[in-house]
């Protein structure tokens, strides 16, 4: 039997008295039923942040006169305020380059139901990951990349995103730099998986690198995509004790079982709405 949907409010705003009162207010004099609520005030800037979740069965107001009637309250405390609704599935196009092992837990993940997401599309830099994605009967899309089309083969892919109405980009280990333009169309739409802990061991070869300093933990990030390298709002992180034992071998096999956890983790946090962005920084509500 299908659940009925509700509705996600996500929001920030300078802090002020009365706001979560005035929140709850507009919710219940619009008769809705208020499921789940959780916020956060940070102690430096006095800033204020809130994920309200409410059932639309019975509420007064449609989802098209929902953000209507609630501007005037958004306006009047200078808030940043995303409206969403449960029974939307986000369109997600996946892109991979040769390392599968993210790619192959998306797809399991998704086809046992744990994801919420409909992929209309994995896209590649190379053929290896086709037959894998069309067994699963999704579509696979082949953009060989070299420093000469660089450009116009990203234009051809926002073109397909387009096309197909993506709503997130998640970069399963794709190994190539996407341009500004590119990130420009999906600000704080595209995930991507970073195989360390940053801002430790950024760029190539970081197996090697903790293999040589000797290091006790490895771990993983999710983040945004920014035009600035592996610098974007961070959303999941998590680390695994390793020893003198470990050969470089070792470090990759625990660096990837790693990765495919934290990826499929934010990529959960975002399907569920659950992340606000503020400057550089993110809010999480688990």
């Amino acid at each position: 039997m299908m659940q009925d949907s509700n509705a996600i409010l996500l929001l920030s705003c300078p802090d002020r008295k009365g706001l979560v009162a005035r929140l709850s207010n507009f919710i219940f004099q619009n008769n809705g039923n208020i499921v789940h609520a959780d916020q956060y005030t940070s102690k430096q800037g006095k800033y204020f942040f809130m994920r309200i979740e409410w059932e639309l069965g019975g509420f007064a107001l449609s989802r098209e006169e929902i953000p209507v009637v609630f501007a005037p309250l958004a306006r009047q405390y200078e808030m940043r305020w995303e409206l969403h609704f449960t029974d939307y599935v986000p369109r997600v196009a996946i892109f991979v380059s040769r390392h599968l092992h993210c790619l192959h837990d998306l797809i399991l993940r998704r086809h046992m139901g744990e994801l919420d997401a409909s992929v209309e599309a994995v896209i590649s830099n190379h053929e290896d990951a086709r037959e894998l994605v069309e067994q699963f009967g999704m579509k696979f899309f082949h953009f060989p990349v070299t420093p000469d089309n660089k450009d116009s083969q990203e234009d051809r892919q926002l073109v397909l995103l387009k096309e197909l109405k993506v709503d997130l980009v998640v970069l399963a280990r794709y190994m190539q730099i996407l341009s500004g333009k590119f990130i420009g169309q999906y600000v704080n739409r595209i995930i991507n998986i970073h195989h360390s802990f940053l801002p430790a061991f950024a760029g190539s070869n970081p197996y090697q690198q903790a293999y040589n300093r000797g290091v006790k933990i490895i771990g993983a990030t999710a983040h945004f995509a920014t035009e600035q390298l592996d610098e974007g709002p961070i959303i999941a992180q998590d680390v695994i004790k390793i020893s003198h034992r470990d050969t470089i071998a070792d470090i990759q096999t625990k660096s990837k079982d790693l990765e495919r956890i934290v990826l499929a983790r934010a990529l959960r946090l975002r399907l569920e709405d659950k992340i606000l962005v503020h400057g550089a920084k993110t809010v999480v509500f688990e």
